[in-house]
């Protein structure tokens, strides 16, 4: 007999899953999709969406289905050696390396950096920066306090403003998506380009890393059953994953009619001050520069949180605190580079990273089908790890990809592999892997069956 969860608990679970999910990261990169994408903003949103909201929701679901232990388990399904590879090569992405210094940037582009002069900027964001992990570090020393602060204040605050701005938008709009032209990308492949743009929230990856949270929450409310797992990870979740689709479809729309008033922004910090500002004046933007920067205080403490304990099952001689200070100093020195450099230095690992993530989900889904045979892993990754190894080279600088042998290997995959230029070329190669993967799985079955 199933457990069944009073409606209290799938609304507790919902709220956990926004939490987890919705970064300050979610908000700017719609805001920028949007400018960019101008009258290709509804297709390009939908594409969004799916690496946005769907696919990161179906990493949960497949972490309870697939009976894992969290990232490293199912990942050495593989080989022990890929699950530690990719366990480390997905944390440090969205801790340290990327993630985490982009909660100081956003909070400084969205804050600070419009008041500061251009020749002063280098020296405010490092001071910033101190600060902002300084307190970082000592919060994630003892995060309990601060976490519960923040998830009962500051979230429900920031959703209000976030709505007030949103109604402003609808109400009073900047001009109309009619009238906007659309970048060059966006013209030619709207939902492509919007999926690709969906890598930015990492949140395919974060469904990886944290759904195994989820998996835990359910199951100590006395939910076992794999797929009731899955059912009430879906209840739970539903309302979040509509909620997060309106905002990120909103959000989108305001980037798009913001190119009415504003030119284009080099970034989406840019542009939601400037939609802040041109809404609810000087008081718009302090307000939203307060709940940005605190709410990103937030998730730079999870973020350290997270990757120091998972560091610690990963590598137990270096103890928990040591962790805390080595990710709280590198996320610091990587934030001083700027939001537009840290969001272009992790465009090539997330077109790396994200293959493999996505074909990890669906074979984490899936696994309970083939038994969870190691051979259909082994063959669907090992194709998509050689696919995206290439993925990641187009994503490189101009110079880069123009090197003799990187243009060659470039120019060749396109011409080969269905829906490459767009940056898609892993997906037939991925399910090709699995049909003979799951076919040769079949087949030792059988053998096996016969010779009993």
């Amino acid at each position: 007999m199933s457990k069944k969860l009073p409606f209290s608990a799938y609304l507790t679970i919902g709220s956990m899953l926004f939490g987890l999910f919705f970064g300050a990261g979610n908000l700017i990169f719609p805001v920028h999709m949007g400018q960019l994408a101008g009258n290709q903003t509804p297709v390009a949103t939908l594409g969004f969406i799916l690496t946005g909201v769907g696919l990161p929701f179906l990493g949960v679901l497949a972490i309870g289905f697939s009976q894992s232990n969290g990232l490293y388990d199912l990942a050495s399904r593989v080989h022990p050696a890929f699950g530690l590879f990719f366990t480390m090569a997905l944390y440090l992405t969205i801790g340290p390396f990327f993630a985490l210094p982009r909660t100081a940037t956003v909070s400084y582009e969205v804050g600070l950096a419009p008041y500061i002069p251009e020749n002063h900027q280098f020296l405010a964001l490092l001071i910033f920066s101190l600060a902002f992990f300084v307190l970082a570090w000592l919060f994630s020393l003892r995060p309990a306090k601060i976490m519960i602060w923040v998830g009962k204040i500051l979230n429900p605050l920031f959703l209000i403003f976030l709505a007030l701005l949103i109604f402003k938008a609808f109400t009073q709009p900047m001009g109309t998506i009619a009238e906007q032209i659309s970048q060059e990308t966006y013209q030619t492949n709207s939902f492509f380009t919007g999926f690709i743009e969906g890598y930015n929230t990492m949140d395919v990856l974060a469904s990886l890393a944290f759904g195994i949270i989820v998996v835990n929450s359910i199951k100590s409310l006395g939910v076992t059953k794999p797929s009731e797992i899955a059912k009430d990870t879906l209840k739970s979740g539903f309302v979040t994953l509509i909620l997060m689709a309106v905002i990120y479809g909103s959000l989108a729309y305001m980037g798009a009619t913001s190119v009415s008033r504003f030119p284009l922004s080099e970034n989406g910090g840019i542009a939601l001050n400037q939609i802040s500002h041109h809404y609810f004046g000087s008081f718009g933007s302090l307000l939203l520069a307060i709940i940005v920067t605190l709410a990103c205080l937030k998730t730079a403490i999870g973020l350290i949180t997270a990757c120091s304990e998972t560091f610690v099952e990963l590598f137990p001689q270096i103890s928990y605190r040591h962790y805390v200070h080595l990710f709280s100093i590198a996320g610091c020195a990587i934030a001083n580079v700027g939001l537009t450099s840290i969001i272009k230095l992790s465009i090539p690992v997330l077109m790396f990273l994200y293959p493999l993530a996505i074909v990890l989900v669906l074979l984490a889904f899936l696994s309970p089908l083939f038994n969870h045979r190691p051979i259909v892993y082994q063959i669907t990754i090992g194709v998509t790890f050689i696919i995206s190894i290439v993925e990641g080279l187009k994503a490189g600088s101009a110079s880069f990809k123009a090197l003799p042998g990187i243009h060659q290997i470039i120019n060749f995959f396109d011409a080969v592999l269905p829906f490459s230029a767009v940056n898609m070329g892993w997906i037939l190669p991925a399910l090709i892997a699995l049909a003979i993967g799951w076919g040769i799985s079949l087949q030792s079955t059988r053998q096996k069956t016969d010779l009993k």
